[in-house]
């Protein structure tokens, strides 16, 4: 027990006495331009994917409105998904630039 009680205070004290190093981040020259058109292509794609989810979550609303309830539930309670998909993809640079900066 007094082993493991020294040897952590000598690790707290040599992690506290070496500072770590904190560079900002730097795209590679010439990929700053197509790492951005890749971002745009997957934003382009996950708004079609979420307009797509809603209309398809929709038409199972509707389409189980008559003798089908089950049928209609499953698209209710896919909405959900749908938005949460679309608002994560929304904050997906703010979440990132959170946690590394």
């Amino acid at each position: 027990m007094l082993l493991s009680a020294v040897l952590h205070s000598a690790v707290v004290e040599m992690a506290q006495a070496v500072p770590v190093p904190n560079p900002d981040p730097i795209a590679p020259p010439g990929l700053d331009k197509p790492i951005n058109t890749i971002l745009g292509w997957g934003k382009w794609g996950v708004i079609v994917a979420g307009v797509a989810g809603l209309f398809i979550c929709g038409a199972q609303m509707a389409i189980g409105r008559k003798n089908r309830s089950s049928f209609a539930a499953d698209g209710a309670s896919g909405i959900p998904w749908v938005l949460g998909g679309l608002s994560l993809a929304a904050t997906a640079s703010g979440i990132v630039g959170m946690f590394l900066r």
